[in-house]
């Protein structure tokens, strides 16, 4: 079995499946790619068991080839190899032989027959949705995902489809975030779905920022994507995400609105002074304005004011300043707005409540 290429033929599909291949694996199998002849192109196979990812190349095969291949040693011998080097590549039983000029690399190979490949899967729904807006979707909610949460329903996200429009919401139990994005032309049919974190994660580096259509297609229990050139699979957490609309505020009568830039500076600033353990700052709201506090254990102290849209009663109220941060690194809009009831509950903060939304629960200082 050969088969010849260049380097980039085989470069750019091995770092599209790489992500699924982890560097520690009770499996060894699962430390290799399955590399296999399909209908005349050659397929890269990745897994880990919670996801899968498979790329096409272009590369001509004559010969039937079914082998898996150390995934990450043959992608640094690529990345290694000049610029549109020639590459041969051919098999015995166990082995592999990489040519390129004067270079000649031995890899051991697994055989293909034990590695694990999601078959059989039966879709029942198909969405068509943007390249683009699927990946602000998940930048926009996914840094409010739990890590290691032992409420495992909260360590991913929440894909919501409705018919007309899809919702990502994740949280970690003091946070929430919210988006929507519409959907063209698409059946009135609902569907939730948990993707596990890694898989978010993945997704957001596969996606690209422009209007390219990918296929998004639900099964019971995994969730696939078709991108040009490569299939992203992962299973489904099995769990129920909270009642997000419940815990939504509504109520809040206090409104603040204020340039987000600026705002985002100020806390910037006054974080450097704040306990590391806690990550407090103190909002001081007046008429016309906007104080920001910042103490640690060791008594020093920062204070920000910043002008700010605000006529409702004096308050004050603290959050913890890497959750206000996050939210306003994913604000696509100049003025960030806040509204609030009282000292002890829940702020949102929004640039259009009918776009994203974000929860932050209030803390004690």
């Amino acid at each position: 079995m050969k088969c010849s290429f260049k380097r980039e033929q085989l470069l750019g599909p091995l770092q599209a499946v790489i992500g699924a291949v982890e560097k520690k694996q009770t499996m060894p199998i699962l430390s290799n790619i399955l590399f296999r002849s399909s209908g005349g192109h050659i397929q890269l196979v990745g897994t880990d068991l919670e996801i899968e990812l498979v790329a096409e190349t272009e590369i001509a095969a004559k010969d039937k080839i079914d082998v898996t291949l150390p995934a990450r040693k043959l992608l640094d011998i690529c990345k290694n190899l000049g610029e549109d080097a020639d590459m041969q590549l051919s098999f015995t039983q166990d082995r592999a032989t990489l040519t390129s000029g004067s270079s000649r690399f031995v890899l051991a190979s697994l055989p293909a027959a034990d590695f694990p490949i999601l078959e059989g899967i039966r879709f029942e729904l198909n969405v068509s949705v943007a390249a683009g807006a699927l990946k602000s979707l998940i930048e926009r909610t996914s840094f409010a995902m739990a890590q290691q949460d032992v409420r495992y329903y909260l360590n991913g996200l929440l894909l919501e489809y409705r018919g007309n429009g899809l919702r990502t919401v994740a949280t970690d139990g003091h946070r929430l975030a919210l988006a929507n994005s519409p959907v063209e032309g698409q059946a009135e049919e609902s569907r939730q779905v948990i993707i596990p974190r890694k898989g978010v994660l993945e997704l957001h580096r596969l996606l690209g920022d422009g209007d390219t259509p990918v296929e998004l297609a639900f099964s019971s229990n995994h969730i696939r994507l078709q991108l040009p050139g490569i299939r992203f699979t992962s299973k489904l957490i099995d769990g129920r995400f909270p009642d997000y609309e419940r815990v939504m505020p509504v109520d809040g009568n206090r409104e603040l609105a204020v340039d987000k830039h600026l705002l985002r500076q100020s806390l910037t600033r006054a974080s450097i002074l704040s306990s590391e353990k806690h990550r407090g700052v103190r909002l001081v709201l007046g008429k016309g304005q906007l104080k920001l506090q910042t103490q640690n254990p060791d008594k020093e102290e920062a204070e920000e004011q910043l002008p700010a849209e605000y006529d409702a009663g004096d308050m004050e109220i603290a959050f913890n300043v890497t959750y206000l941060l996050d939210v306003l690194n994913v604000l696509r809009a100049d003025t960030a707005k806040v509204t609030f009831k009282d000292a002890n509950s829940s702020c949102v903060i929004y640039e259009d409540k009918s776009d994203s939304r974000y929860v932050v629960m209030p803390m004690r200082l």
